[in-house]
């Protein structure tokens, strides 16, 4: 049974007049319009947007619950990702459109050439990943083998690929008894150590080194039987040789047990040990006088090698280099604190020092002043990037929903409030509207007004109850027909 069809069936029960019949179905078929009218409004409007993660609301309007039908609203993307398309939805009939933004996690891309070499990827190379470095064959590695990709792009010392053989094999030597360090390949600078069996007496350098192009350098000594000890040079009272003088230039020094001797014979020979932070790289140590003159010192001493300093979680190193005397500085990702000290020195040793903690920022107790009701039940410490959430039991949510620790150790914002919002019954003269007619109305309610026959509305027809308890857009005007508007 229609609205109307009712109406006449109560109407023909009672006795009125033709006119007084009239007046009253038309009044009530415009109260029934103005009620489907406003329940039409009512239908577009659109809750509180989806949540699309990894793409976050925009705060100012995560405040928000209503939304009339083609407001738009927008997305971001967290800092670790890249945006691609468009970071708007609208409200059409009561319904989002569907959101096109994609939030696609940033890459560093290709770092660069490596000459003599190449980098190769474990995945992608997004945030937090390494990039390592290979070396052709015949070069080797100087630094660091990898790089790290953060939020400002590739991290770390650049690796080098330097000319010279990559490794060498193991050195046999008969009748020894240690060699320090024994693997099965040496790498480019590796030193062995020989010490001989009883009953053997070693002829040569005591310790090689791993060379350029896979030589061990100087050559490899031989354990000889003790009586078979290798003829001493003659030693004659002319031809002799002072202190031999110091080589800076090869970062070497004078073995200690020769530091007190002023005088040596010809044939006499001396050896070398390489400086503080130094380790030999190729060329015999040895020196010989000889007819008054000592012979030259090929022994090459490079500077020690510490590598990595460690890995930080929330943060990394920043090189000057990874030989003796270089540092690394730890430096913490956005919103952590360093905790220790922040400086390694390659030292002869490796790195001296520990590496240090990066601890995430924390936020005093939650804010205080409040009425509204926590949602979440997180206890402290509130650490970077905690959020706390708010809810009113009685009134409106006047602030934002959400606070969050941020990357200075203080809250995205003061934490809201509870109020109770109300309107004012509308006064429009010659009017009228659809809905309840009462004297207070509730935050976010929307009503319809329309003017009397015979009246033009100047102004809005829908408004809405706002937060500071007026009606928004301001209540219209109804002029009586065919009358000039005078501004």
């Amino acid at each position: 049974m229609t609205p109307l069809l009712l109406i006449s069936l109560i109407l023909s029960s009672f006795s009125f007049s033709q006119d007084t019949i009239m007046r009253s179905l038309y009044w009530a078929a415009l109260g029934l319009f103005s009620a489907l009218l406003a329940s039409a409004e009512v239908a577009k409007r659109c809750s509180a947007p989806p949540e699309q993660p990894p793409a976050r609301l925009e705060e100012k309007f995560s405040r928000r619950r209503g939304f009339s039908s083609g407001e738009k609203v927008s997305y971001t993307c967290p800092e670790d990702f890249t945006p691609r398309g468009s970071r708007s939805v609208q409200c059409l009939e009561g319904k989002w459109t569907k959101l096109a933004l994609k939030c696609e996690k940033r890459v560093c891309g290709n770092p660069g050439d490596l000459p003599n070499g190449q980098f190769k990827y474990k995945g992608n190379s997004f945030i937090g990943q390494k990039v390592f470095a290979t070396c052709n064959e015949g070069y080797t590695l100087k630094g660091l083998n990898y790089m790290v990709c953060k939020s400002s792009g590739w991290t770390g010392e650049f690796p080098k690929c330097e000319e010279g053989a990559a490794t060498c094999s193991s050195p046999a030597v008969d009748h020894t008894v240690k060699a320090a360090g024994k693997v099965s390949v040496y790498q480019l600078g590796d030193n062995v150590t020989f010490t001989c069996s009883q009953g053997f007496q070693l002829n040569g350098a005591p310790q090689v080194t791993c060379g350029p192009g896979g030589r061990w350098q100087p050559r490899l000594p031989r354990c000889l039987p003790s009586k078979e000890r290798p003829a001493q040079p003659s030693r004659s009272k002319t031809g002799g040789c002072g202190k031999p003088l110091a080589t800076k230039e090869n970062k070497a020094n004078l073995a200690d047990k020769y530091i007190t001797m002023a005088t040596f014979a010809s044939g006499d020979r001396v050896h070398y040990t390489c400086d503080v932070g130094h380790a030999p790289a190729g060329g015999s140590r040895f020196r010989m006088c000889r007819n008054g003159k000592w012979t030259p010192l090929f022994l090459k001493c490079e500077p020690k090698q510490c590598g990595s300093a460690g890995e930080i979680l929330n943060g990394q190193f920043t090189y000057t280099g990874v030989e003796f005397g270089d540092t690394a500085t730890a430096v913490c990702d956005k919103g952590y604190t360093l905790v220790g000290p922040a400086t390694r020195n390659c030292k002869n040793n490796g790195w001296d020092g520990r590496v240090p903690v990066c601890e995430a920022m924390v936020c005093e107790t939650a804010p205080e002043g409040t009425n509204a009701e926590r949602k979440n039940l997180q206890e402290p410490p509130y650490t970077f990037r905690s959020v706390i959430g708010y809810k009113c039991r009685e009134g409106t949510l006047v602030g934002p929903k959400e606070i969050w620790c941020t990357k200075t150790g203080t809250w995205s914002a003061p934490p809201p409030t509870c109020k109770v919002i109300t309107c004012p019954s509308p006064i429009v003269s010659n009017a009228s509207w659809a809905g309840a007619q009462i004297n207070l109305y509730q935050y976010r309610d929307t009503i319809s007004i329309e003017c009397n026959t015979g009246y033009t509305m100047i102004g809005q027809s829908s408004v809405t109850c706002g937060l500071d308890g007026q009606w928004s857009p301001d209540l219209p005007k109804c002029r009586r027909t065919g009358h000039a508007v005078v501004n």
